[in-house]
């Protein structure tokens, strides 16, 4: 076993980051607040095409904040995509309202939108979406807003695995009402920590700016006519995002490098398949992910124990929402005679994808896996 550990996706600093923390520190701002969090809200914002973003402490935070927002409560009904991490969903639980999952498609492995329209056949009261760009891959995202809008739905759009990605030349995060960007250790970019709120509506980001600062009224002295959330992101957090941004389009090449090298390696095996997307997407390839038809031998537990015993990091495919004991009595809709996420969730694993592996590293992720087919 190598003494060298290969990771999943671990983050990738390149020292501006560190001139944005030395001018809080210099200048005091190490609270909440402050130049760094207003210019790293401006910053992402423009990325994405314009609009306005509130900074705030997690993704989870900005999706908490977007169904209040969209004025989710006690009881109402949410549709969610199934094939996701939990922090997508367990806001709609925090607000009191009732997740009911939506299945996959197999072209992006992201929400069904003939699953979705069954859904609104089903629970016609639904007023509130919530769709994910799944590994950076886009979903089917017009034809998502387009169902919502005729059902008079607000769609809130996950992007929290996919800044950077693109959806017929439009950026992912703009497509709903309101969108969701994560900058957790692990992603695409890093703050360390901390999410944002993205709107084009204005009004809409105000409010969220408002709540994650514990809905604190204008007065001299502390006013409170609403429950507000301690949500907002440090000035020192948001110094590393500022930093961050200026390699984000060079982060996603170097993950599309990895995701190509990986599909070129393995495309001589027979029923081995990496994470699709469409022709009208530009992934920011997040995570490489690999799925195994269910007729071979080898099974995805096999090629993450290989690679496990040589100190290289793996990560099976998120566990659908509905399969989860905590969800166990939550309604799924799906479009399909067998359950897509399932199966993905079955025949699938997710592959190193850090951008700093070598090509060294790659020829010996590769070989390793090859070798588990006897190739």
């Amino acid at each position: 076993m190598s003494d060298k550990r290969i990771y999943l996706s671990s983050p990738t600093m390149h020292g501006e980051e560190l001139k944005y923390i030395h001018e809080a520190f210099d200048t005091n701002w190490v609270a909440p607040l402050g130049p760094n969090v207003n210019e790293f809200e401006k910053e992402v914002a423009a990325y994405v095409g314009g609009g306005y973003a509130s900074a705030l402490s997690a993704g989870t935070a900005a999706i908490h904040l977007a169904l209040i927002i969209a004025g989710v409560k006690r009881d109402d009904v949410v549709f969610a995509q199934s094939l996701t991490f939990s922090a997508t969903v367990n806001p709609i639980v925090y607000v009191g309202a009732k997740p009911v999952f939506i299945d996959s498609e197999k072209d992006t492995w992201n929400l069904d939108p003939d699953a979705l329209r069954k859904a609104f056949e089903k629970y016609p009261q639904c007023r509130v979406v919530l769709a994910v760009n799944l590994y950076g891959t886009p979903a089917k995202l017009d034809e998502i807003r387009a169902i919502c809008d005729e059902h008079n739905a607000i769609l809130i759009e996950d992007a929290a695995e996919s800044l950077g990605s693109k959806y017929k030349g439009r950026h992912t995060g703009t497509f709903g009402d309101l969108g969701i960007f994560s900058f957790n250790g692990n992603k695409i970019i890093t703050s360390s920590g901390g999410g944002m709120l993205y709107s084009k509506d204005e009004e809409a980001i105000k409010r969220s700016r408002f709540l994650a600062t514990q809905a604190r009224e204008p007065e001299r002295h502390y006013e409170h006519k609403e429950i507000g959330y301690n949500y907002r992101m440090s000035n020192v957090v948001a110094g590393i995002g500022r930093g961050q941004m200026k390699h984000l389009d060079e982060h996603v090449s170097l993950k599309k490098d990895i995701y190509m090298t990986y599909r070129k390696a393995f495309e001589d095996i027979e029923g081995v398949t990496m994470n699709p997307y469409g022709a009208e997407s530009e992934p920011n390839f997040w995570l490489s992910c690999m799925t195994l038809d269910k007729s071979l031998s080898v099974k995805p537990i096999d090629i993450m124990l290989a690679l496990e015993k040589e100190n290289i990091e793996t990560r099976p495919i998120w566990k659908p929402m509905h399969l989860q004991p905590v969800f166990k009595d939550c309604d799924l809709i799906t479009a399909e005679m067998e359950r897509v996420s399932d199966k993905i969730f079955d025949t699938g694993l997710c592959l190193p994808s850090d951008i700093k592996n070598t090509a060294e590293d790659m020829d010996r992720i590769i070989s390793l896996v090859r070798g588990v087919f006897g190739r």
